[in-house]
């Protein structure tokens, strides 16, 4: 079963945006699934993964964590997400 929606007024602009415009939405799925589809992003994911539990096995603390390929390190998520860089982020 999908989980609830959030109320409108907890989103950001940006998913207010894609849950009026249902056109716009199913565009940005289609882009989305291209650039998720490319080698490099593939083998980002798979190198992530990899780290994350490699890290796990060792005991550290990775909570809250994404691994940065910038930095090669487990870093916040929203320093990690928030960063400008490949895509114009």
């Amino acid at each position: 079963m999908a989980p609830k929606k959030k109320p409108k007024e907890s989103l950001s602009a940006s998913a207010k945006y894609y849950r009026e415009n249902p056109t716009a939405r199913s565009k940005k799925a289609a882009t989305d699934k291209k650039i998720n589809a490319r080698p490099e992003q593939k083998k980002k994911r798979s190198e992530s993964g990899s780290k994350r539990n490699a890290a796990k096995k060792k005991g550290q603390d990775i909570k809250d964590k994404d691994y940065d390929h910038a930095t090669n390190s487990f870093v916040s998520s929203k320093t990690n997400r928030g960063r400008k860089g490949e895509g114009g982020r």
